[in-house]
């Protein structure tokens, strides 16, 4: 059995997690958002949504997402109108919010790219479906 000491690769996993996270976390702060703002700009840049589609799909309640809305629409990132077939009332991207969603979609995929780029797309894959087995295990 491995012991919790730093040279053990769950420590290490951890570790690197906390590091990525940070990294990630700080344009976001830059652009004086919260954390867990990238991700409602993530969803909406694929679609705009309902609300209580919105809160489901990022798992947080509804009066959550409700304050996260007002600040962002306060902000600027995102607008409240009709989204879908139905024209049912929802919230999508404004453009500024496209522009800060790109930005961060951007140092994403800078900073995956600083820390795979050595691993050939095989390697890459076989890495995510590790760290995604992982994730199903721990969620057990």
């Amino acid at each position: 059995m491995s012991k919790p000491t730093p040279s053990s690769a769950l420590y290490r996993l951890i570790e690197a997690g906390q590091l990525a996270h940070k990294a990630l976390l700080q344009p976001v702060l830059e652009r004086g958002l919260e954390p867990g703002d990238d991700a409602v700009l993530f969803v909406l840049a694929r679609h705009g949504t309902t609300e209580g589609d919105l809160a489901h799909e990022l798992g947080i309640s509804p009066d959550a997402l409700l304050t996260r809305v007002a600040r962002l629409t306060e902000r600027g990132l995102v607008t409240r109108q009709a989204v879908g077939p139905e024209l049912t009332p929802g919230v999508a991207l404004t453009e500024r919010g496209t522009r800060i969603r790109n930005a961060l979609a951007e140092h994403w995929a800078q900073l995956e790219e600083a820390l795979l780029g050595e691993l050939k797309p095989k390697q890459r894959r076989r890495l995510a479906d590790h760290l995604a087995r992982f994730v199903e295990l721990l969620r057990l």
